[in-house]
């Protein structure tokens, strides 16, 4: 069972005093370090929407990545524990990828941003066409 640190009620109390680990260290920074990179927010934004997928559907989803960065970003964030890689020796021979537990994790956090996105949306993307 997951332990709830703090509500988001206590968290904007504590934040103004600073939160940190039992280490010292900021909390948000490990992630933050994880997803940077013009690739793998998004890249992680699509692996939320399939239980497994294989190199060429992302590289599908995502115009304008090539194979090299593809594969850098996903070496990055599986040897970051946000997702697996399965390699199949068939023939053909192929590979999938999945959310990890961790990276399950933050389901959450997307479901927040995603609803940021959609608050914000005029400011980010201009006014709508119904207006």
């Amino acid at each position: 069972m997951k332990r709830e640190y703090m509500s988001y009620e206590e968290y904007l109390v504590n934040v103004k005093k600073g939160i940190v680990t039992g280490d010292g260290n900021c909390p948000v920074t490990p992630l933050l370090l994880m997803l940077q990179g013009r690739w793998k927010s998004q890249l992680m934004y699509e692996m939320c929407i399939y239980d497994t997928v294989r190199f060429g559907q992302l590289k599908k989803d995502l115009p304008g990545i090539t194979n090299t960065m593809l594969t850098k970003a996903l070496r990055e964030l599986e040897g970051d524990g946000l997702i697996s890689r399965e390699q199949f020796n068939e023939i053909p021979p192929h590979v999938e990828y999945s959310l990890t537990e961790m990276g399950r994790d933050l389901l959450p956090v997307f479901y927040a941003i995603m609803n940021w996105g959609f608050q914000h949306e005029k400011e980010l993307y201009g006014k709508t066409e119904a207006e």
